[in-house]
């Protein structure tokens, strides 16, 4: 599984395509989590999608999608950028909710703070207009040894 995964990612990178690897993140799948590269960087998209409304008077998204989307994408940052040869698995994650998450597309970028051998931790944002207007920011540590 690990030379398929380091694999995958090489692909990932080569081809710019990153959907064989989310396809392997049931909840990814499930959320339609899209990877944008862009130069160095990684955005992550939350397409807009009504399934994910969970105050329909604004409408606005289900704080918890916003947190599984911001967890995953610090997931998927890890295994992309930071040669980890599986899945990291999250210790903790903490989430300081900004703004309504509105009926519209949303973004993440992580920026990992610090990797050691065994934990990673990862600063996460999500906005939705500006990303100088964040709707969410989070920090997230992981476990990024064998497991």
């Amino acid at each position: 599984m690990n030379m398929d995964l380091n694999k995958l990612v090489a692909e990932a990178h080569e081809k710019n395509d990153y959907d064989t690897l989310l396809d392997l993140i049931p909840y990814a799948r499930l959320l339609g989590i899209e990877c944008l590269r862009l130069g160095d960087d990684m955005v992550f998209r939350l397409p807009a999608n009504k399934d994910c409304i969970g105050n329909p008077m604004l409408p606005a998204i289900h704080g918890g999608v916003i947190a599984g989307f911001m967890e995953h994408a610090a997931m998927l940052h890890l295994l992309m950028f930071m040669g980890i040869p599986h899945l990291p698995k999250i210790i903790d994650f903490s989430i300081d909710y900004l703004r309504a998450g509105h009926y519209r597309d949303t973004y993440a970028q992580c920026q990992v703070w610090r990797q050691g051998r065994r934990v990673a931790n990862v600063a996460i944002t999500a906005w939705q207009t500006t990303q100088t207007e964040p709707i969410a920011t989070a920090r997230a540590h992981f476990k990024v040894d064998e497991p």
